[in-house]
């Protein structure tokens, strides 16, 4: 009787000691991104996360918690339902911050919204604003999710990573086109306009003899560099640039730039995760950053030196 007892008690404690663990739990938003700035109530006592985003706290398994912040409506969350890693994902309210952040067209739109973003970034005057590199980054990251749920195809990670930078370079190269179409129709307008305090005909005749010189390298290059590779398609079809010559560098310049952000995004991952077990799915915010620096800085540096190191014109 003594043993059946006391085995009933070693039960009891084994049992009170696995809901009483002490956990590590990571706050994340539905982008992805670690969830700083909240506080989290716990049995009347509020916690506020460290700067990873996590919390050690001695929980049971049955209690819940409630989630709150400037950016986030309180939210409940119970611990029976959390996941394996335990990552409790927190819904941030929306800003139009959010416009930038490349993983809120990957949630919210999908494969088809990446499309749209690339076909308006590389063709529409409104679509200079548009994270094209950093949303092709991720968009490599998730690759295989992206093709699966929007197309129905699964035929594997490399296939699949293939398959999606195809059908975003078709978008590209349409995207330039209609940009090329644009200026081609308002070329003879404006060439025929008077100069005015914003408008200066010599600029055109600039750009005219730049693309006879460096056309096709021109619009291969505007295809790395944001904002530029807006205008470039335009520009080019206002100082009438070859179509040939301008189909040709199109395409080559768009399945370069699709296919080396994509596989830069996909193989990177592999590769850090491999070999050093870091995530860049946990730090897409930093890195976003990074590709948006490293992809402007040649535009800033022209700006800046540029006008600097120009010739002044003679009075």
């Amino acid at each position: 009787m003594q043993r059946i007892i006391l085995l009933l008690v070693t039960l009891f404690m084994v049992q009170y000691g696995k809901s009483q663990d002490s956990i590590t739990i990571k706050f994340k938003n539905q982008y992805k991104a670690e969830a700083k700035k909240i506080v989290v109530s716990f049995k009347g006592i509020n916690y506020t996360p460290d700067d990873k985003a996590a919390l050690t706290v001695s929980i049971n398994k049955t209690d819940s918690l409630i989630v709150s912040g400037n950016d986030y409506n309180a939210q409940q969350f119970s611990l029976s339902n959390i996941a394996e890693d335990n990552i409790i994902t927190v819904k941030k309210n929306f800003s139009w911050k959010d416009l930038l952040t490349p993983m809120f067209y990957i949630i919210f739109g999908g494969i088809w919204f990446v499309i749209f973003v690339i076909f308006a970034e590389t063709g529409l005057f409104a679509g200079f604003f548009l994270p094209g590199d950093s949303l092709l980054f991720v968009a490599g990251i998730y690759s295989f999710d992206l093709v699966n749920s929007g197309l129905g195809f699964n035929g594997g990670p490399f296939l699949n990573l293939v398959v999606l930078g195809v059908i975003i370079s078709i978008a590209g190269i349409i995207g330039n086109f209609v940009g090329y179409w644009f200026g081609r129709k308002s070329g003879p307008f404006l060439f025929e306009r008077k100069d005015t305090f914003f408008f200066r005909k010599k600029y055109l005749f600039q750009a005219k003899d730049f693309y006879e010189k460096h056309g096709g390298g021109a619009i291969v290059m505007a295809r790395f560099l944001p904002i530029v590779r807006t205008f470039a398609p335009i520009v080019a079809g206002i100082v009438g640039m070859e179509k040939q010559k301008f189909t040709y560098y199109n395409i080559v310049g768009c399945v370069a730039w699709v296919f080396v952000m994509l596989f830069a995004g996909h193989y990177l991952q592999e590769l850090f995760l491999k070999q050093f077990n870091f995530d860049l799915r946990e730090h897409l915010e930093v890195i976003v950053v990074g590709i948006v620096l490293v992809t402007t800085a040649p535009v800033i540096l022209k700006l800046i030196f540029g006008k600097s190191s120009a010739p002044k014109e003679k009075i």
